[in-house]
């Protein structure tokens, strides 16, 4: 059994896309496979040097770099909305794969999950 989380919503301005990453870290603290697809614009969860001090939040960065701690399989980003929002594999997080076909990666899963 494994699921796969979805987060397509803004890293800051919503609690939905925290709420699901704390989703993950719960699976996979009790070994249950689990990885993650950032799509629309949750691709922005996975952008390096986040300046978050004007919005008085902590960046999510490190959330994310502690991941694979977590036992997090896999860090997925959709490769058509990183064109979209100027993201490019250099400038995300360690470990983030790209994905082309989100419908090949959901099929992979026994469960997905869709944060917002």
């Amino acid at each position: 059994m494994s699921t796969l989380i979805v987060i397509d919503q803004p890293p800051y301005g919503t609690w939905a896309g925290r709420e699901a990453l704390d989703m993950a870290f719960s699976l996979a603290a009790f070994d249950q496979p689990v990885s993650l697809l950032f799509t629309g614009a949750g691709v922005n969860w996975l952008r390096k040097l986040q300046q978050t001090s004007e919005i008085e939040q902590k960046s999510v960065e490190k959330n994310l770099s502690a991941a694979p701690i977590f036992g997090v399989e896999a860090l997925y980003a959709d490769a058509d909305a990183c064109t979209r929002y100027g993201l490019r594999l250099e400038d995300m997080v360690a470990g983030v794969a790209m994905s082309e076909s989100n419908s090949e990666l959901l099929h992979q899963y026994t469960h997905t999950a869709f944060a917002g």
